[in-house]
């Protein structure tokens, strides 16, 4: 089969791979049919990633937002599940022995492994996976299926802020995640204001319910985002540019006793006048990936919204076009808000 292989950093090859075996008790062999790329898949290819997040861990096949089709069923798996069915996969495996794992939080695991970062993920013809991995999805199409797995972040994120309807909420970063942070906020509920430095990704913010704002100046983002969620600022404010800039302000604009998320990551300093933290006596979240209870929300989200999550994919390639696909990703971010590999 063929796979598209990470060798090394800046370096991947379309390689010639055995086929996985039949699948074990419990287990299913899934074909990928669609995989998006994002952000992390970048900070691997290019050496960024750090070895905690699961850097450095050549060779592998990457892809960790997989749309696929069951080709096989192992003995005892669920009935739920049926040969040529679509499902997505949740990428996430906690160790269940961790203090975040006694706690039930498995999301932040201290032993995870991720499939697509750790362990071979979904740029190959076939893959086999635990059947606590994989959601059955009523849409029509792949694509959709792999911005589960993008959605379930946003579904995380949404869940830590506890966002409740007709909240004012202000979103750092018209980014996938972003995009997918303001198409649960607007699902739930929410007031949703989006602010990005590049205008021509704000229409889709647009479009999914949410007023925008072009960042200029950080004085003038804090000034017009308080205006527009009243004086005291906003209940609940997400970062999702992982920006330093963007952290700052989103600490100045959300209100007190708000809740404060950060969900972009980057090894970028922030520099904060703490006793705005004890003034304001608000909540500053981190959130990253989701639990099961989680994915499966975020696949009921997408059965609802699919023509949004369609909206959100600006670019398909195939396989045999991965290198080029990931380089034009990395070289064009304007232009690109998801890539997804067919």
């Amino acid at each position: 089969m063929r796979a598209a292989v990470t060798e090394a950093v800046g370096a991947v090859a379309l390689l010639d791979r055995a086929e996985p075996p039949q699948p074990g008790a419990g287990e299913v062999l899934l074909t990928p049919e669609a995989v998006g790329i994002c952000g992390s898949d970048y900070h691997f290819f290019l050496g960024e990633l750090s070895d905690e997040a699961g850097g450095s861990q050549f060779p592998r096949v990457l892809g960790h937002e997989v749309g696929a089709r069951i080709a096989a069923l192992g003995p005892g798996c669920r009935e739920d599940l049926a040969v040529g069915q679509l499902v997505a996969l949740w990428p996430l495996i906690a160790c269940g022995h961790c203090y975040p794992c006694s706690v039930e939080r498995p999301n932040t695991c201290d032993n995870f492994k991720l499939i697509g970062i750790h362990l071979d993920g979904g740029l190959q013809q076939q893959l086999v996976a635990d059947q606590a991995q994989v959601f059955s999805i009523d849409v029509d199409s792949a694509s959709v299926a792999a911005m589960v797995e993008p959605l379930s972040v946003a579904v995380q994120a949404v869940r830590r802020a506890a966002v409740q309807a007709d909240e004012h909420v202000v979103i750092f970063g018209a980014g996938p995640i972003g995009q997918c942070i303001c198409l649960v906020a607007r699902a739930y509920g929410a007031r949703v204001l989006v602010v990005d430095t590049q205008p021509n990704r704000l229409p889709l913010s647009a479009q999914l319910g949410a007023d925008t704002l072009v960042w200029t100046t950080a004085e003038q983002v804090i000034a017009d985002a308080r205006r527009w969620a009243g004086p005291g600022g906003a209940p609940v404010v997400f970062d999702a540019t992982g920006a330093a800039a963007a952290v700052a302000a989103m600490v100045e604009i959300v209100a007190s006793a708000g809740r404060a998320v950060q969900v972009g990551m980057s090894n970028q300093a922030v520099s904060l006048r703490l006793g705005i933290l004890t003034e304001k006596e608000i909540d500053l979240l981190g959130s990253c990936c989701c639990d099961s209870s989680g994915f499966a929300e975020a696949v009921r989200i997408a059965e609802q919204q699919a023509d949004a999550l369609t909206r959100m994919i600006s670019h398909e390639f195939p396989l045999e076009r991965f290198p080029e696909a990931m380089q034009f990703a990395i070289d064009n971010p304007t232009e690109v808000m998801k890539v997804v590999i067919r």
